[in-house]
């Protein structure tokens, strides 16, 4: 794990997230006063700062060091990174980590109500200035990225996790992304152990089969020397109301040098029934897909033809 990036509304506990998750993975915090003060205080005049802090537009001039200050900032946290494990809070972090393996990208969030009343007790204000401070305070997040990223903040693709702290505490909420960083750490682990095993067995890894009648297919199939996948992919053909796929299909074989799908039907007339509704609702919604249906007598055919048609074969399939 290299780092965690906390994008935060104003008021969501974000701030004490990072905190808290600093110290509990015992890696440093890095903030933009600590990074424009500290990391870059001998890089930057005050008046340079002072603009930092002021204008998104300033990060996009030139600096002294012949770039943008954008890209010293991205440059610097890059270099941050770069020397072990951190937090990052704010600064559009989750954009220049968004194609890190070794990043986890989260946003806290709020409801307004709760953000007021955050704000309300915190700072000791009305409830119209609260409501005011914090929409001000949205708005400068918003075209920071805007003009910075011409990106949406508020994007949910830009995040790994989203967490909602109207009815979380900001310990649990660390605790949930430890998980996630542990979590996350292991599945790389187990990924390269099972890549690693793969290309060693990559000549004896078969697919694993639903029917007996895909198997005799596919012997077929390498009996004449054409390449196939087995269910490589699944095409939705039905949604209900709220978009939620409902049904779909997953062919069976796809012949990959005739650009092919193929569906084998060898149970009952019930299920031969469903997959012929399903394979129509296919052509109708994806009519540029070539899939087609081999059924019962059909494969019989091919099975007395290509000598895969021993008695016990033919009464297990009569079974089905």
């Amino acid at each position: 794990m290299a780092v965690v990036t906390i994008s935060r509304q104003s008021g969501s506990m974000g701030r004490e997230i990072a905190e808290q998750l600093s110290a509990r993975l015992n890696i440093p915090l890095i903030t933009r006063k600590q990074l424009l003060s500290q990391i870059l205080s001998n890089t930057l005049s005050p008046k340079e700062l002072y603009m930092l802090e002021q204008s998104p537009k300033f990060y996009l001039t030139e600096s002294k060091k012949g770039i943008s200050y954008k890209e010293l900032i991205e440059k610097s946290l890059l270099e941050e990174a770069s020397k072990g494990p951190c937090v990052i809070l704010g600064m559009a972090a989750q954009i220049i980590f968004a194609n890190s393996p070794d990043a986890i990208n989260i946003r806290v969030i709020a409801s307004h109500e709760t953000r007021q009343k955050r704000f309300e007790k915190k700072y000791g204000q009305k409830e119209e200035e609260a409501s005011r401070l914090i929409k001000q305070s949205d708005r400068r997040h918003k075209r920071f990225t805007s003009i910075l990223y011409n990106a949406d903040w508020a994007d949910p693709l830009q995040y790994d996790m989203i967490l909602n702290t109207d009815n979380m505490t900001v310990e649990q909420c660390v605790e949930l992304i430890a998980y996630n960083i542990n979590l996350k750490e292991s599945m790389k682990y187990f990924s390269f152990f099972d890549k690693d095993t793969s290309n060693n067995n990559a000549p004896s890894k078969k697919p694993v089969f639903k029917h007996p009648a895909e198997e005799e297919f596919a012997n077929i199939l390498n009996m004449y020397g054409i390449a196939w996948e087995y269910e490589p992919k699944t095409f939705p053909v039905k949604w209900d109301a709220e978009g939620n796929v409902t049904m779909a299909i997953s062919p069976d074989f796809y012949l990959t040098k005739f650009d092919t799908y193929i569906e084998i039907t060898t149970m009952d007339q019930r299920y031969v029934t469903t997959k012929n509704k399903k394979v129509k609702l296919m052509r109708e919604l994806y009519p540029d897909v070539n899939i087609n249906i081999v059924y019962k007598k059909d494969f019989y055919s091919l099975l007395e033809r290509f000598g895969f048609s021993g008695g016990d074969l033919i009464n297990e399939f009569n079974q089905n």
